[in-house]
């Protein structure tokens, strides 16, 4: 092996290595403390759920539109929506320090 094939190969190792955290894929090891190397970090399973929530109510509200239901319900719905979008917001704030 040359040492220019040497380099390249070194080179496409620490790209692997220093992986993008935006990317898709599987977490990376030690992504959480106390956790495996397949561990989800808890605030990874704290947003998706964040998002679940949003959607569902968002998807409800509409139904509830649709199906002519109490304002209430309506009201229910919405709130739910606002305060998971909230939460969402002043963690994507916090997290930016």
């Amino acid at each position: 092996m040359t040492h220019q094939d040497h380099r390249y190969h070194q080179d496409q190792q620490d790209q692997q290595d220093s992986r993008d955290p935006y990317r898709l894929g599987p977490p990376q090891a030690g992504s959480a403390p106390g956790g495996g190397p397949d561990a989800v970090p808890r605030g990874d399973v704290l947003r998706m759920l964040l998002w679940t929530v949003v959607v569902l109510s968002a998807a409800a509200n509409m139904v509830l539109s649709f199906t002519g239901a109490a304002v209430a319900l309506h009201l229910a719905s919405g709130v739910v929506t606002v305060l998971a979008v909230g939460a969402l917001v002043v963690r994507a704030l916090r997290g930016r320090r």
